[in-house]
């Protein structure tokens, strides 16, 4: 099997797939200066517009791990999620508090998805 490596720079590639599988790297806000919920919205639909250009969608995310830089935050941050998530098409996940790469970046989401 080939693998294929999008958006490639030298520390990482924006997508990997292999094997019938997308590997995302982390996702970030289109815009950090936003509170949370808005951070969220905008990741998720980077998310989803990474997906569709290797051929695949949100609903076909395996795993989600949520990385999110106050546990204050997880209510609303949840809001937009479950919004999001078309019901009874969940991917396994984990969300963890973690210090961000930019002091105003308040979650990163990386996804693994199938293809």
């Amino acid at each position: 099997m080939e693998i294929k490596r999008y958006e490639t720079k030298a520390r990482m590639s924006r997508a990997v797939v292999y094997n019938n599988t997308v590997y995302l790297c982390g996702q970030v806000a289109k815009d950090a200066s936003k509170d949370i919920t808005e951070q969220t919205a905008t990741t998720l639909e980077k998310i989803e517009e990474l997906l569709e250009s290797v051929g695949s969608d949100k609903d076909k995310i395996l795993s989600a791990t949520i990385y999110i830089k106050d546990m204050a935050y997880f209510a609303d941050m949840n809001a937009v999620w479950d919004a999001w998530v078309t019901p009874g098409m969940a991917p396994a996940r984990a969300c963890v508090q973690a210090a961000m790469a930019r002091e105003e970046l308040l979650v990163e989401i990386s996804i693994v998805a199938a293809v």
